[in-house]
């Protein structure tokens, strides 16, 4: 006997008492590929868990969202933990998520691309973040296993290169679901209560990825960068990269490493310093030397005999000039008696006197006007008639010109 109509509302109601009674359905845990991801502003996070047959829709709500220890992404096979839930409204169900488990190194390897590549885009491994290594550190974390070899490790080798620094082992659990807070608080413990610290060194030894997964959170990556104690990533092997390489400020390709990085070599330093030591010495017994020998050149028995050959050079050179100024001097004399002698001679033969000497006379008017035509005379004029010892006046009695 059909029962009597009922309305869809009344009908969605029914099936959801049903599915939220059934044991099964209220705890199940359901294997399948990730398909339509999609992220709400709210936080809550929508997607397909879909395999080769079939699919359902899935719900993560955001407080659950907030507690995943790795980035979703489609293609990524997961295990997704939760109940079966009827939105009545629409009259569709889903798997409404509690916990999500990945497993296999492919679905691993896409969870770890997908955190480093947000977290390179939001700035987390630039270099300008980095913080650089103090070179001899007082005080240094070790943050890991305090049963592991690691930390065995890295005390040791610390140790035998520096007994001053001093060591702090600060117990963690390094893998499990629980090692990735463990860790995170473990830094932020250690900027808090120990500020005074040089250098923190966080890792662990090798294993799985999936033992080493508690070094590829978020929440460890982002303690390590807010630390404000340089930080050195040391996890597994040379090998092995983990996120918190990449955001670390210093990463070590083993705990050993580490220690190595983490404080220097008393040995190797005293070696240097004893170098510097040698070096320094043989350039003061140089410069002492270099001064003495300036010294020595610059005493008054060097310094009198130094002048007195500059002396000698002077007085020998202003003789030189002496000589050299006398000889000009002497040239220009004779040149020039010889040139009065010259002009003299001149003077000597031109005298009138001396022509007077030879027997010539000379005629002048009462004027003494030289006379040497008969046309400047006249009948009775007076003239005058020099001569060699002494002159004659007379009157002209009569003129006879030449023809």
């Amino acid at each position: 006997m059909a029962i009597k109509p009922v309305r869809v509302s009344q009908l969605n109601a029914y099936i959801k008492r049903v599915l939220q009674t059934d044991p099964l359905l209220g705890n199940v845990s359901v294997l399948g590929e990730i398909s339509n991801l999609k992220f709400h502003g709210t936080g809550h996070v929508y997607f397909t868990l879909k395999d080769e047959n079939s699919k359902i829709n899935c719900f993560l709500p955001a407080e659950n969202f907030q507690h995943l220890r790795f980035e979703l992404a489609d293609g990524m096979e997961i295990t997704a933990e939760g109940y079966i839930y009827l939105y009545e409204k629409g009259g569709t169900y889903s798997l409404n998520i509690r916990d999500i488990q990945i497993s296999g190194l492919g679905n691993l390897s896409i969870a770890f691309e997908k955190l480093k590549e947000k977290l390179l885009k939001q700035g987390l491994f630039d270099e300008k973040y980095k913080k650089p290594i103090p070179f001899f550190p007082n005080k240094i974390v070790v943050i890991t296993s305090e049963s592991g070899a690691a930390v065995r490790d890295i005390i040791k080798i610390i140790k035998i290169r520096n007994n001053i620094v001093d060591v702090l082992v600060y117990p963690v659990l390094v893998q499990g679901p629980n090692a990735a807070p463990d860790i995170a608080e473990a830094i932020k413990q250690v900027n808090l209560l120990f500020p005074e610290t040089d250098t923190i060194i966080v890792g662990r030894g090798g294993g799985s990825i999936e033992e080493l997964w508690a070094f590829n959170e978020e929440i460890v990556a982002r303690s390590i960068f807010e630390s404000k104690i340089p930080v050195i990533s040391a996890v597994g092997h040379e090998i092995d990269f983990t996120i918190s390489d990449f955001v670390a400020d210093k990463r070590a390709e083993t705990p050993t490493a580490a220690a190595q990085i983490a404080v220097p070599d008393v040995n190797e330093l005293r070696n240097y310093i004893l170098q510097l030591k040698d070096n320094l010495q043989h350039q003061i017994y140089s410069f002492i030397r270099d001064k003495e020998l300036q010294l020595q050149s610059c005493n008054i028995q060097a310094l009198t005999s130094k002048l007195e050959h500059r002396i000698t050079i002077q007085k020998n050179y202003i003789d030189s000039q002496y000589k050299e100024l006398f000889t000009l001097l002497n040239s220009l004399v004779s040149n020039d008696k010889n040139k009065i002698d010259s002009i003299k001679a001149q003077l000597e033969a031109l005298n009138p006197r001396n022509i007077m000497a030879r027997g010539y006379s000379a005629l002048t008017d009462n004027k003494g006007k030289l006379i040497n035509s008969v046309e400047a005379l006249k009948v009775d004029d007076v003239f005058k008639v020099i001569l060699r010892d002494g002159s004659i006046e007379g009157t002209v009695k009569e003129i006879r010109k030449d023809k």
